[in-house]
């Protein structure tokens, strides 16, 4: 069977890995992006680990980005995302993946998508999953994205490159609204489960965040001790797709469980001191806030960007469960530290009272990237029929 050459580079953006492609090397048709996508990651794998692809077996190393010429005159590039499914044949067009947000821009400075000169390249990306606005600023060296530089970010071994992502006006991203249900806290009726204080909150990706001590825990657990506790998950489940019904994302609870992405969930404690899938630990005083979420039915090793960005976002809301969890600021912004199985994640969030209602105005934060592979990515040819 011949095997189909599919143009392709491989980069890492942030805590995540993927594909990167451009959109002219993609069929017109967008119903046959699936398969395509599917037989490049290798997916579906009933044995979890796509081997017979380039996924890693993980929500954050399922992934596929494809950029190509803006649809609106805001924006030097289109970037449309895809998260793969690894054990079924699912490929969700909903959410925003912010880590690979990050290699957008250099990917189109570097493939000559668009001309950038000087020392600094700033790149207005079309988001056409959330139809927002995401502007990129990163280094250039010889006309190219910067690589080497002292950044270090928690989950990531080494340093690289700043690189600034701001996401404007992230409100309302998959609901319309930034807060879907008009609420800043509710009980939210979960079948099976009882109710549950729960805030939804829509920037950047739509969440349902919940207090950790609610769940009987301490918001502190590893990933490996979540993903193995069966009844934890199973009402992480059960809420995610109560908050879906609520938020409005979906008509009923099968529509619910099957976009298995929006909305993220995540529980939230308050700061204390915790250790570090590395090993390392910090006190109470690094953070401000400790969190988990899940990603596709898995405990995230780190925190996926999207969900991060609303999370601060919620902290700066009077009245949500996060705002409740949080430490904030005596005075002034700040960016909001963000206590994660991998480390610390600062975030910065910009919240005001526009009419009686909170509007997000944007959010922040840094990443590093890097270009991993260039060449093709072969598949299957049975994936094109």
């Amino acid at each position: 069977m011949a095997q189909y050459r599919l143009p392709a580079v491989f980069m890492r953006g942030g805590t995540s890995k993927g594909l990167v492609l451009h959109r002219r090397d993609l069929p017109d048709d967008r119903r046959e992006w699936d398969r395509l996508f599917l037989g490049a990651l290798g997916s579906p794998d009933p044995y979890g680990r796509q081997l017979d692809g380039m996924g890693g077996g993980l929500s954050s190393l399922s992934k596929i980005c494809v950029v190509g010429p803006p649809s609106r005159a805001d924006a030097d590039i289109d970037y449309t995302f895809a998260q793969v499914m690894i054990a079924s044949s699912h490929v969700d067009y909903q959410p925003l993946c912010g880590n690979m947000s990050s290699v957008v821009g250099p990917f189109a400075v570097d493939e000559g998508l668009i001309s950038a000169d000087g020392d600094l390249a700033r790149v207005r990306i079309h988001n056409t999953n959330t139809q927002k606005i995401i502007v990129a600023t990163f280094g250039l060296e010889d006309g190219r994205a910067a690589v080497d530089g002292d950044l270090e970010i928690p989950g990531v071994a080494g340093t690289g490159a700043p690189l600034r992502l701001d996401f404007m006006d992230p409100g309302g991203a998959s609901t319309g609204r930034l807060l879907p249900t008009g609420k800043e806290q509710e009980w939210l009726d979960v079948p099976g489960y009882g109710p549950i204080r729960a805030s939804m909150v829509d920037a950047s990706n739509a969440c349902v965040f919940v207090l950790a001590a609610d769940l009987g825990l301490s918001g502190h657990e590893m990933p490996a001790q979540l993903d193995g506790d069966t009844v934890l998950m199973n009402r992480l489940a059960a809420i995610r797709i109560a908050a879906s019904l609520r938020m409005g994302l979906a008509t009923d609870a099968g529509q619910a469980r099957a976009q298995t992405a929006v909305p993220f969930i995540a529980f939230v404690a308050p700061p204390a001191s915790f250790s570090t899938l590395s090993a390392s630990t910090h006190t109470d005083s690094d953070v401000d806030l400790i969190a988990r979420v899940i990603s596709n039915g898995q405990a995230h090793r780190a925190l996926p960007l999207g969900v991060s960005m609303c999370m601060a976002v919620a902290a700066r809301i009077e009245g949500t469960v996060v705002h409740q969890a949080a430490r904030q600021p005596q005075a002034g912004p700040a960016d909001l530290r963000l206590g994660m199985p991998s480390g610390v994640l600062q975030v910065a969030a910009t919240v005001c009272r526009e009419g009686g209602a909170w509007r997000a105005v944007q959010g922040g934060f840094y990443r590093t990237q890097r270009r991993l592979f260039e060449g093709a990515v072969l598949v299957r040819g049975s994936a094109l029929r």
